[in-house]
């Protein structure tokens, strides 16, 4: 992942449960218990083609959950990575790996799911001509430098540690030791695809076909995407439902009215102004669980100002002075969880959560925040300006909240001001190309369930996603080891280890635990939100 181009954090990551995301519709769950009805759930048109390699945002991730399955997958309620169509993926060395899969899977267009199927899927997603926004995914497989060079053109064609031995069989040749890198293998971007992705791409691209447990049957952008059950799909995890219509809103408002009115089954992101009503609205149609998100406040460390020896007492102290328990629970109506580490509860403390590594400096204190800043040198320039879009989200409540809280903890109500941005893609592209002279609203959504992902791709030196270019040859040294470590409890220590050093910098302050909020009919039952807040759709059944 190091060097590699990180879009997701960007069209995703940050906004995942705060963006408003979809307009109109009426229901149309017909059907009965027999698993025919049809689900009726708000959504928003997806950014890109649904290439599983170009696809970085919600949305659209919706749709690939619901037509592929990749080697792995992780459980919708414990977020443990577990064979899909992988029969079993061995190492003896964390570097070199066997990969078997299953016979008899296929795709929906009658084709079977082979090794080759996947190692075509992946050498078409690292490859820099075909610009897939997940390319970088690839990068720990030997040979990603060739086919997609930091600079210059590509120097080959497939990447070198790909090699197809059978029908069920491949092997991967990493360039360095990633001992958990099988658990990554059910994100998306790893999907296998079939030769029709090939041999006429734009008509595969108008009607995606995959070897999940639905198909797509028509899909008019800025209306509707209709799914439908397959009847021939390989998998266990089969359909409980006849389909799924996700209809296009470009207001979640406008989506939970339709709800409360009985013209929609699901939606899977209740707008903030409507927290407050949403449980005595819904009952125990409600949902409000955790899930793989985490928001921070990141800062400019190519800026000297702020990167010289004495500011980490400065980032220190601001994280004190913010009033995390009342602000999630004003602001956020308890959707947010203060946060105490840098990773998500979701992860569990055997796969690297640790509640209060964060230590003091994540607790509120106003008295030690006002000392710890002027210990540092004070605030550069006297104030901190919080970057952040003003298009979509809440985010000028939860901003001016947190500024009101330093302000009050220092005692000067100058010392924080919000600073909006017009529209996303001009704060990302400020963000990314180092533009931000103070804080600026960050975030993670969890790629896959373990603690490498919260950490190695934001905080590592030059790392994808690493915008405020902060650096740390402790902490770098430590994630090596950990990707190297064979024993998965030694791996995860020593990454909480690489956490410490994150917490005696404040590399970034983290602000909540976010979680997924969702609402449903009373035509549905057995609606859950998986880890990374996505509705498992195949389980939902219709009344």
């Amino acid at each position: 992942m190091r060097g590699a181009t990180h879009a997701k954090w960007a069209a995703c990551a940050v906004t995942v449960a705060l963006a408003a995301t979809a307009c109109g519709g009426g229901g149309d769950s017909g059907g009965g218990g027999d698993g025919s009805g049809i689900v009726g759930s708000s959504w928003g048109d997806p950014q890109n083609p649904l290439e599983p390699a170009n696809t970085n945002e919600v949305q659209g991730g919706k749709v690939l959950d619901m037509i592929f399955r990749g080697l792995m997958r992780y459980d919708p309620k414990t977020g443990e990575a577990k064979n899909m169509v992988a029969e079993k993926i061995d190492t003896s060395d964390s570097q070199n790996f066997t990969v078997k899969i299953k016979s008899g899977w296929k795709f929906s267009n009658g084709e079977a799911v082979t090794a080759k199927s996947f190692v075509d899927a992946w050498n078409y997603g690292a490859h820099m001509k075909n610009n897939q926004k997940n390319a970088y995914f690839f990068g720990y497989i030997e040979g990603y430098d060739k086919v997609h060079p930091e600079k210059g053109d590509a120097s080959a064609d497939t990447l070198s540690g790909l090699k197809v031995v059978d029908d069920t069989t491949f092997t991967v040749k990493l360039t360095q030791k990633f001992s958990t890198w099988p658990k990554t293998l059910g994100y998306p971007a790893f999907a296998p695809l079939p030769k029709a992705f090939y041999d006429d791409h734009d008509a595969w691209l108008s009607k995606p076909v995959g070897n999940g447990p639905y198909t797509v049957d028509s899909y008019a952008k800025g209306s509707k995407m209709s799914l439908r059950k397959w009847d021939g799909y390989s998998g266990e995890d089969k359909a409980q439902n006849g389909g799924v219509d996700l209809k296009v809103y470009t207001d979640n408002n406008t989506a939970y009215t339709d709800l409360m009115a009985g013209n929609l089954d699901l939606v899977d992101d209740v707008p903030a102004s409507q927290l407050k009503n949403a449980k005595s609205d819904l009952g125990d149609r409600y949902i409000n669980t955790p899930a793989g998100i985490i928001q921070t406040l990141a800062f400019p460390f190519y800026d000297s100002k702020w990167s010289k020896a004495g500011m980490e007492k400065v980032r220190q102290g601001l994280s004190m002075a913010i009033n995390r328990e009342q602000i999630t629970d004003t602001i956020f109506q308890k959707t947010r969880t203060p946060a105490t580490d840098w990773t998500s509860p979701v992860l569990g403390e055997a796969g690297g959560y640790k509640s209060g590594l964060c230590g003091d400096p994540c607790k509120y204190d106003a008295d030690k925040a006002k000392k710890l800043i002027a210990d540092g040198g004070g605030i550069p320039g006297g104030t901190l300006k919080i970057t952040y879009n003003a298009d979509t989200g809440s985010h000028k409540e939860w901003v001016d909240a947190v500024c009101n809280s330093i302000n009050k903890a220092l005692g000067n109500d100058k010392s924080c001001v919000g600073n909006p941005v017009g529209t996303f893609a001009d704060f990302r592209s400020q963000a990314s190309q180092q533009k931000l002279d103070g804080a600026w609203r960050a975030g993670w959504q969890m790629d896959y369930p373990l603690i490498q992902n919260f950490l190695q791709p934001l905080y590592y030196t030059d790392a994808p996603s690493n915008d405020g270019k902060w650096s740390d040859e402790k902490f770098d040294k430590l994630v090596d080891q950990a990707n190297a470590e064979t024993d998965t409890a030694k791996a995860v220590s020593t990454f909480q280890d690489a956490e410490k050093v994150l917490a005696e910098q404040m590399a970034v302050i983290p602000l909540w635990y976010q979680n997924g909020s969702a609402g449903y009919s009373d035509k549905v039952s057995d609606v859950a939100l998986n880890q990374f807040s996505v509705p498992v759709y195949n389980e939902i059944k219709v009344s």
